[in-house]
C-alpha cells in the first residue's frame, strides 16, 4: 500500500508544504504570508489555524482530498532533548513549544506541530513530527566542555543529517545501523556530525557554539577575546548574541551571506573574498577532520549537503582537504520536505515504531 502524507514546515513569514505517496511527491509549494497578515497575531503559535486553512486550501487546489491522507507531519521545532526518529505529537510536546523558559524565544519551526496536530485531530489521522533540531544522541564523553558548569549540547540541522544518512547508507550498500559518516550541512550556519551506526555521537552547536563560522554565524571564538567583547560595554547580550547568531561569518568579513555573490566576487578577483572564503572551507575541513578522528578513523563516507554545496568553489576546497578520509558525497540543497514525509510514511510501513514525547 502506498501511504499518502501531508508534511508541514512553517518558517517566520512562509509556509512549506508537501504531499508524497510513498516515494512519489505530488505537489510541493511555499505559501508566502504578507507580515501585515500575521500582525494581528500575539506571537508565531497564535497563528496556526490561520495558516492551518491556507494549508488545506492550498491541498484542494493542488488535486489532493485531505480525507486521501494517512498522516500529517510537522517540522519539530526547540523541544526539551529527544532521540533521532518519528515522534508522536502530544499535548506535554505543545507545552513546551510554547514554552520561552526553554531556549529563551519560539522559533518558528515550533508552529509545525501546532498545524500538524489541527489537521491530524480533524482527519483523525496520525500526527507526527521528524527529526527536530534538538535530536541528542552524544556519547557521554561528548558532553564534557571543559568546566563543569557548561556541558557541550546537540543542536544541529538534525531533519537534514539524519536523512542524508539514511540516503548515503544505500549508497555505500549498507544498514543505517551498521555505517559511519560525517555529515555536514552548509546554511546560514553550517553543522558538522560524526554519525556512528545511524547515530550522530558528535556535533558541533550550529546556532551558538563551537565548530567553523558560516554565512552568519561566527563558531568558535578565542575566549578571552571573547570575554573582553562581551565586558567592552559596547553590546548589550542581546546584541551580542544577534551579531554571533545573524551578522557574523561571511556577513561581517563581506557584508553579504549570499555564496553565490561571493563567488561572483572572486571571479572578478576580490582577493578578500578568496581568503574568506578560503577560511570558511578550511575550517569546516578541520571541523571533519575531528568528527573522523571522533569515530576512530572508521569513515565509510563523508557527505555535504546544504545551498553551498551549489558553489562548487566550496565543494572542491573541502573535498581536496579531506577526500584522504574517505569518500566525498554531494547532495545539494536540503531534502527536508521529503525526510518529514518519508519519516511519517516509516511509520506507516512498520519500518519505524514512533515514538512518544518523553517529557
Amino acid at each position: 500500500m502506498k501511504y499518502r502524507v501531508l508534511a508541514i514546515n512553517p518558517g517566520s513569514t512562509s509556509t512549506k508544504i508537501a504531499v508524497h505517496e510513498g516515494h512519489t511527491p505530488l505537489f510541493e509549494k511555499t505559501l508566502r504570508h504578507d507580515p501585515a497578515e500575521l500582525e494581528p497575531f500575539a506571537g508565531i503559535i497564535e497563528q496556526y489555524d490561520f495558516r492551518k486553512a491556507l494549508v488545506m486550501k492550498a491541498m484542494r487546489e493542488n488535486n489532493v482530498d485531505p480525507k486521501s491522507l494517512h498522516a500529517v507531519v510537522g517540522r519539530g521545532g526547540l523541544l526539551r532533548s529527544v532521540k533521532g526518529g518519528t515522534m508522536k505529537i502530544s499535548p506535554s510536546m505543545m507545552r513546551d513549544l510554547k514554552d520561552t523558559a526553554l531556549w529563551g524565544r519560539i522559533h518558528a519551526s515550533n508552529l509545525g506541530a501546532f498545524i500538524a496536530n489541527a489537521i491530524s485531530e480533524e482527519l483523525h489521522i496520525p500526527g507526527f513530527i521528524v527529526d527536530p533540531v534538538v535530536v541528542d544522541e552524544f556519547e557521554d564523553i561528548a558532553r564534557i566542555s571543559g568546566i563543569p558548569e557548561i556541558e557541550r549540547k546537540s543542536l544541529f540541522h538534525a531533519l537534514n543529517i539524519r536523512y542524508i544518512a539514511r540516503l548515503m547508507a544505500k549508497e555505500v550498500c549498507k544498514d543505517i545501523s551498521q555505517v559511519n559518516l560525517i555529515g555536514v550541512h552548509m546554511g546560514g550556519g553550517i553543522s558538522v556530525a560524526a554519525i556512528k551506526g545511524g547515530k550522530v555521537v558528535d556535533v558541533n552547536n550550529a546556532l551558538l557554539g563551537m565548530g567553523p563560522f558560516s554565512p552568519q554565524r561566527a563558531g568558535a571564538l578565542p575566549i578571552g577575546d571573547l570575554i573582553d567583547m562581551a565586558y567592552s560595554g559596547e553590546y548589550t547580550k542581546k546584541e551580542l548574541n544577534t551579531y554571533l547568531t545573524k551578522t557574523a561569518g561571511l556577513m561581517a568579513y563581506l557584508g553579504t551571506d549570499s555564496g553565490i555573490e561571493v563567488d561572483e566576487r572572486i571571479q572578478k578577483g576580490d582577493k578578500k573574498a578568496k581568503l574568506i572564503l578560503e577560511a570558511m572551507c578550511y575550517q569546516v575541513s578541520k571541523e571533519i577532520g575531528a568528527s573522523a578522528a571522533a569515530l576512530s578513523g572508521k569513515v565509510d563516507g563523508i557527505f555535504l549537503s546544504g545551498g553551498l554545496v551549489y558553489n562548487s568553489f566550496i565543494v572542491d576546497e573541502i573535498t581536496d582537504r579531506c577526500s584522504f578520509i574517505a569518500k566525498v558525497y554531494l547532495y545539494p540543497g536540503e531534502k527536508e520536505m521529503e525526510a518529514l514525509c518519508q519519516g511519517g510514511i516509516r511509520v506507516l510501513q512498520g519500518l519505524e515504531e514512533a515514538m512518544d514525547y518523553p517529557y
